[in-house]
């Protein structure tokens, strides 16, 4: 299956959340949200987030007709690194390989327009699947927390 990113844009707020509503698609983060996201609230969060100078947000899209089924971001960005942040909001595509075409999308443009030397992640230690997913696409173990692992991958190689 095609994966593409593009930059995420405030309309894909009708799509996202949705995503947010459902806990099966953020039981492995730390980002749930506090209360049921309307769509005005998701429109005026991205509008808030896409102006943020030290963050850069994609959508994931794909097959033919560029289908919104997640999203990938950086946030942290300094001259050096960034963390790196996904998620794939279309249930029936996890475990599709779409998250790990989007990650090496992702890692490089970070290495070829951003010039970065790193990116960097938090995952929840008992989501086994991505950790699989990032492993493969070139991530290391760096450090252990009590509920996650932050992994890094270099990108001057």
């Amino acid at each position: 299956m095609d994966v593409t990113i593009r930059s995420l844009v405030q309309n894909d707020a009708k799509i996202s959340y949705l995503w947010r509503c459902d806990p099966e698609i953020w039981k492995y983060t730390g980002f749930k949200p506090m209360r049921p996201i309307t769509y005005e609230i998701e429109k005026e969060w991205i509008k808030k987030v896409l102006k943020r100078k030290d963050e850069i947000r994609f959508a994931i899209c794909v097959g033919n007709k560029n289908e919104y089924v997640g999203n990938v971001q950086l946030t942290n960005i300094t001259e050096t690194c960034a963390q790196f942040h996904i998620f794939v909001g279309k249930k029936e595509l996890h475990n599709k390989g779409i998250g790990a075409k989007a990650t090496n999308l992702i890692l490089n443009y970070s290495k070829k327009i951003l010039k970065l030397k790193m990116v960097y992640l938090f995952v929840n230690k008992n989501n086994i699947a991505a950790i699989k997913s990032y492993k493969k696409c070139g991530f290391c173990e760096i450090e252990k927390y009590r509920k996650q692992l932050k992994l890094y991958k270099k990108l001057n190689k």
